[in-house]
């Protein structure tokens, strides 16, 4: 009898982290939520000291506007943060899985007086 409770309650917790993984999801990918920011694009200054520096600057300057223009400056970490909430949600859901598959298995348990 207490593993049958056990497993009602392994499953329901499963079907829970499985289904609650899902609804997460499903509101990252409609824009209803943010994706968790793992990944960000630091800021930086330019740097001011001598002439050289000067010109090293404005060509990492000039490049990193042409890179821009080619390619907008937050869209990789964008990729990644979506690439790394698809792999905890994967995770969440396997896990989920597992507890549920336990908990079945106890629910299917004979018991022999």
């Amino acid at each position: 009898m207490v593993n049958k409770l056990l497993g009602y309650i392994l499953l329901l917790v499963g079907l829970v982290i499985i289904f609650s993984t899902l609804f997460g999801s499903y509101k990252v990918f409609t824009g209803g939520i943010s994706v968790p920011e793992l990944f960000t694009v630091p800021k930086e200054g330019i740097p001011s000291g001598g002439k050289a520096q000067d010109i090293q600057a404005q060509l990492e300057e000039t490049i990193r506007k042409q890179i821009g223009d080619m390619l907008p400056a937050d869209s990789v970490p964008k990729l990644l943060n979506l690439i790394a909430w698809s792999i905890l949600a994967g995770i969440l859901i396997l896990g989920g899985g597992k507890i549920a598959g336990i908990g079945v298995r106890l629910i299917s348990i004979r018991n022999n007086p």
